[in-house]
């Protein structure tokens, strides 16, 4: 499950199953709040923000007693630019299909904002 989740977040493939029908998902960004109700509108709000295919590296992953967590970095090309993007999502999870996700994302940054960033912030861990 939590493989063909990291390649629909890569691709945009969803294995046929992955999301019930009725899924419901809540994203929070840092200055706004969508909800969707529905696997194809996952997939729209998805295939809106990040246009693009891209690389996934994984943190880390927890099972939960409903499903996992799992936190991440994503890079993608878009518009000539690199994004970058830190995202923590629960993922509630019923037979073979994903229910509910609650998704935190710092936003997209530009490449100016991550300069910005790596010039302001000394990070003590990556």
């Amino acid at each position: 499950m939590t493989a063909d989740f990291i390649r629909f977040l890569e691709t945009g493939v969803v294995r046929d199953d992955l999301f019930a029908p009725d899924v419901f998902a809540d994203l929070s960004l840092p200055q706004w709040r969508l909800q969707t109700t529905t696997a194809a509108d996952i997939l729209a709000v998805r295939t809106e923000g990040h246009p693009s295919p891209g690389e996934v590296s994984v943190g880390r992953v927890e099972s939960t007693r409903h499903g996992f967590t799992i936190e991440f970095e994503e890079r993608w090309s878009h518009e000539g630019q690199r994004w970058y993007a830190r995202e923590m999502i629960r993922v509630d999870v019923v037979g073979d299909s994903i229910v509910e996700l609650a998704i935190y994302c710092t936003g997209d940054w530009d490449e100016a904002k991550q300069r910005e960033h790596h010039d302001l912030v000394t990070l003590s861990r990556p």
